[in-house]
């Protein structure tokens, strides 16, 4: 009995001290600044300062237009929400180019291929990895939107400014929304009107989304009616769009991974042979004709993926 009572004590002692590291783990969390424009307010203590840092790191000029002479890229830049530092790319992209075509000469001792590939690894790869970010980013902050705009129809049903609905979202959701929105709070602070914020918010991001929350702005500046009813069904649609979204994405799935197998079985078996039997293609493998036949194949896997691709690439 009485070590019955010991296992029971020792065991609801663990119980109580998981308890409180996870409560412990918790209040750390909630402690922490959820934002970037959170720390950079915090770290510079002033509105206007914090505004024109978080424009300059994002390829901003000090309207909150692009800066850059190359728009699309600019724009590029922007949706990724990468700090901008222009030594830093070009110091690593130079270094890219250094690499590939250091690493391509060892393999194919050819000086034209060489430049070709290390020009590739320098600038396409940097570029590719911008779209990557910014897609991600714009998916982020897409499904973050909705309870978003729910908190801003709260907020302004319960007797509160627009400007003051606009920053609570900058406080209270993480990034990527949070900081966009405390970008745009910051706007409306310094002067600018809700539906001029509100358009560069949807200039910054480049979401169908947002570009449908600003439409709905402008449209109510214009012709009146209560904006917190037209967020409220604006959320609802956005709502409804993601919840589409994610369906399409379960329906592609198959295709998506049938098109992942078909595309590297050639080189995992090319591969595998390559290291269990270097020799296999060792007698024909400098042929004309397997060169053309190897690039055939070649064409015909990059036109499959083509044509999976666009089977498979739903647009809501």
């Amino acid at each position: 009995m009485l070590n019955d009572l010991v296992y029971v004590l020792i065991f609801g002692s663990g119980f109580l001290a998981v308890q409180a590291l996870f409560g412990f783990v918790r209040s750390a969390r909630s402690g922490r600044v959820i934002n970037q424009r959170l720390r950079v307010e915090a770290k510079v203590g002033s509105g206007g300062e914090a505004l024109r840092i978080m424009r300059k790191s994002r390829a901003l000029d000090e309207g909150g237009d692009f800066a850059l002479a190359v728009h699309w890229f600019n724009q590029l830049v922007t949706r990724s929400g990468l700090p901008f530092r222009p030594a830093e790319w070009t110091i690593g992209a130079l270094l890219l180019v250094v690499f590939g075509a250091f690493g391509a000469f060892l393999i194919t001792h050819n000086l034209i291929i060489s430049a070709i590939v290390g020009l590739f690894t320098g600038l396409a790869l940097p570029l590719l990895y911008l779209r990557r970010t910014a897609a991600k980013r714009s998916k982020r902050l897409g499904s973050q939107l909705a309870d978003s705009l729910e908190i801003i129809v709260r907020s302004l049903s319960a007797g509160h400014p627009v400007p003051s609905a606009v920053a609570l979202v900058g406080k209270e959701m993480a990034d990527p929304i949070g900081s966009e929105f405390g970008i745009m709070s910051y706007e409306i602070s310094y002067g600018s009107s809700l539906s001029q914020a509100v358009g560069k918010l949807a200039e910054r991001v480049a979401n169908p989304d947002v570009d449908l929350f600003a439409a709905t702005v402008r449209l109510q500046e214009r012709t009146g009616g209560n904006l917190a009813e037209l967020l409220s069904v604006i959320a609802g649609t956005v709502r409804e769009r993601l919840k589409m979204r994610l369906k399409i994405n379960a329906a592609s799935s198959e295709g998506r991974a049938s098109a992942l197998i078909l595309t590297s079985a050639p080189f995992i078996v090319a591969g595998v042979l390559q290291v269990m039997s270097p020799d296999f293609y060792g007698d024909v493998i400098h042929e004309r004709a397997i060169h053309i036949g190897l690039a055939c194949l070649l064409f015909w896997m990059v036109m499959g993926n083509l044509v999976m691709r666009k089977m498979i690439n739903f647009k809501v």
